[in-house]
């Protein structure tokens, strides 16, 4: 191989590599925003995969666009308000194209199944998993009491097949 080929393979090969992050952040850039359209939130900073929002009903609420992606959302309240689980589920049909509804009340019955367990609670419904719980932290969320996560559920498309 000659000098010039090996320069224009190289070449090709960083081109490449950058249009996949690009397109992958362009990917995240609309994930970001289907979730401030579906829930009222504001983008309070972006890096990499990774988008923090502000939202009234939660002490922190982000999104990771890794595959899978998923949404944390955290609350320093041990029993949150209701509009905590309603941003939750509004969350979820951003994120998977879940039934909001049906992702609230899964949030919110996880949540109670934590505080009598005193352990994580894991479920899903429809086309979102979600793991929720409660009590003191020992990580970067230590200050939060109650934490959900949303993901999609492994395995479904959020579009729809003929047939």
């Amino acid at each position: 191989m000659t000098s010039a080929t090996k320069t224009i393979l190289t070449f090709a090969l960083l081109a490449g590599l950058s249009t996949a992050s690009a397109h992958a952040a362009d990917a995240c850039d609309a994930l970001a925003a289907q979730v401030i359209r579906s829930t009222g939130a504001s983008l309070a900073g972006r890096a990499g995969p990774y988008a923090v929002f502000r939202a009234e009903d939660a002490e922190r609420m982000s999104l990771d666009c890794r595959k899978p992606a998923r949404i944390t959302v955290a609350s320093r309240d041990r029993e949150p308000s209701r509009a905590y689980f309603t941003l939750i589920g509004r969350a979820a049909r951003a994120l998977a194209g879940a039934d909001a509804a049906a992702a609230e009340v899964l949030a919110l019955n996880l949540h109670q199944a934590s505080l009598l367990a005193n352990a994580p609670r894991r479920g899903g419904t429809g086309r979102t998993v979600m793991l929720c719980e409660t009590g003191p932290r020992t990580d970067a969320l230590s200050e939060d009491l109650t934490v959900c996560r949303v993901a999609p559920r492994a395995g479904l498309s959020r579009i729809r097949r003929a047939g």
